[in-house]
């Protein structure tokens, strides 16, 4: 099973069915329905399956395949994954066959609501279908340059589903995200070209392969403004504090199923990123860094935080929350400790489940009432019950609610942080309340209450709805009990990440007078 192709497959079978999708009949929208769906589960099932294959322990990066692709500048085809890339993949092709239940109805729908369709359906599930294929190519590619194409390439599909299936304001969301993305992107092209003559000085011979990279060092100035290069670029894409300002804006007008794909997978490119390449290629300047980004991190958890609370849109407000989950995730990469980094991949996953989940919910609650607006909302609790329980599961899941998933992957990140920073820690602990008012606040007033005239006909989750939602609310509950399967795959990769940034888990301090063996004198 594993000389396979397995990766090559599942980057080709998405964006083959997306032009397949996109050449059928224009009047025939639900067989390019149908079609998305089918290509969308057979893509997770050969995930699944692959992920079978994969032996804890073994050799990092597997499944490997390495072609060439422009020789003359050392360009492969290269793609593995190691347990990290793993479980981001499985992400992507889960919550892709969800959002295309959920948006079964409500695609061709400009922003959700109820207004005539402005294109057609069956180009909206083509273009989902391109962006899982590249979302699997970025996480598989193990050549930086291959890495930085499917990074770029990622932002046309996002880019026409915002600009053609959005609000009213899309075309400013649309412009807006691809200014800050192709900036980003820019300043990390500069630093990948760098590298090609730079492997050429240091390692005999010019590539981007990252295990030879990997193997180079790189004196302190270059690899500070390489280092920086990627991170701004990671930054943009996570999104931080202060270049977080495109993300609020998608998502008031991007379609909610959507939206799962942009929060719930695309932005967690910027934390692999920082992960994968700011730390090991540069490991010198991402110590060197650590400091700033911890202080950036601790400031997007308690800002974004209190702009959630602040919010009167449903989108805008989940769009908040997420800018303050990302801070915790870059606090756990940049803590430098094992359970640190463990506990910001399993962040990366659960916050994907949980975000999805509401941006899902949302999405529903706007199409039933034509709004967006909190106060559009009260009561539904009376005349929806599904619809509020589960909205209710997944905003505790975002609250970090213990038993649920998110819970573990942020007590690891806070406990691996403290252990080597004591006071970003301590700050960022401060998110976990501020996570508690934004989502209870919301639930009581959107769910709570006397049911509101105009809500008091609202219907209850269709099945169709049911069986796009209830999957990811049953990931959260059995993830929340039993991390271990993913930690499992995680903490190897983990392990070989922090040995090449030449950093140990710090020692527990001893306290009290204790003789060396252990008994008191």
């Amino acid at each position: 099973m594993t000389d396979f192709p397995w990766l090559s497959v599942l980057i080709a079978l998405p964006a083959l069915g997306a032009l397949a999708v996109g050449l059928l009949p224009r009047e025939n929208e639900t067989l390019a329905k149908q079609a998305a769906l089918g290509i969308s589960l057979v893509e997770a099932v050969l995930a699944i399956v692959m992920t079978t294959a994969f032996k804890v322990g073994g050799d990092r990066f597997q499944f490997t395949e390495k072609y060439w692709w422009i020789k003359q500048f050392g360009v492969h085809w290269a793609v593995g994954v190691d347990g990290v890339a793993l479980v981001l993949v499985l992400l992507s092709v889960v919550l892709v066959p969800l959002v295309v239940i959920a948006s079964w109805d409500e695609a061709g729908r400009s922003g959700g609501t109820d207004t005539p369709p402005k294109r057609s359906a069956k180009v909206y599930f083509a273009l989902l279908l391109a962006l899982e294929a590249m979302m699997v190519g970025v996480f598989a590619a193990t050549d930086v340059f291959l890495f930085y194409v499917f990074f770029e390439a990622m932002l046309i599909p996002v880019y026409f589903i915002i600009g053609y299936y959005g609000g009213p304001q899309r075309s400013y969301a649309a412009v807006k995200f691809l200014l800050y993305s192709l900036f980003g992107g820019l300043l990390m092209l500069v630093s990948v070209v760098w590298l090609y003559p730079l492997s050429q000085e240091k390692l005999g011979h010019g590539t981007f392969m990252f295990e030879e990279l990997n193997t180079m060092h790189v004196d302190g100035t270059t690899a500070k403004w390489l280092f920086l290069g990627f991170f701004v670029a990671f930054a943009i894409k996570a999104p931080m504090v202060p270049v977080h300002t495109w993300l609020p804006d998608a998502a008031a007008q991007s379609p909610a199923g959507a939206l799962v794909l942009v929060v719930g997978v695309l932005d967690k490119v910027g934390t692999y990123g920082m992960l994968r390449f700011c730390l090991e290629l540069f490991p010198g300047a991402a110590k060197w860094a650590t400091p700033v980004v911890l202080a950036l991190a601790v400031i997007s958890i308690v800002y974004g935080a209190v702009l959630a609370i602040g919010q009167v849109d449903l989108k805008r407000l989940v769009a908040y929350t997420s800018v303050s989950h990302f801070g915790f995730i870059v606090l756990g990469v940049f803590a430098m400790t094992s359970q640190g980094q463990s506990g910001a991949t399993l962040y990366m996953v659960n916050h994907g489940f949980s975000t999805g989940a509401l941006f899902l919910l949302v999405g529903f609650m706007i199409a039933r009432r034509n709004s967006a607006r909190i106060d559009a909302f009260g009561g539904v609790q009376k005349v929806a019950p599904v619809l509020a329980g589960t909205f209710l599961v997944a905003g505790l899941s975002g609250l970090s609610l213990p038993g649920l998933s998110t819970f573990v992957s942020e007590l690891m990140v806070l406990v691996g942080t403290f252990s080597r920073h004591r006071v970003p820690a301590v700050l960022a602990a401060s998110g976990i309340v501020l996570a508690a008012i934004y989502i209870l606040w919301t639930y009581q007033r959107t769910m709570g209450g006397p049911a509101r005239e105009e809500v008091k006909g609202m219907p209850d989750l269709s099945l169709r709805e049911k069986v796009a939602v209830a999957p990811i609310i049953a990931i959260i509950v059995a993830m929340g009990f039993f991390p271990q399967p993913v930690l499992k795959a995680i903490n190897p990769s983990v392990e070989k990440g922090l040995a090449r940034v030449d950093v140990r888990d710090p020692a527990p301090k001893i306290t009290g007078n204790v003789a060396e063996n252990g008994a008191r004198p």
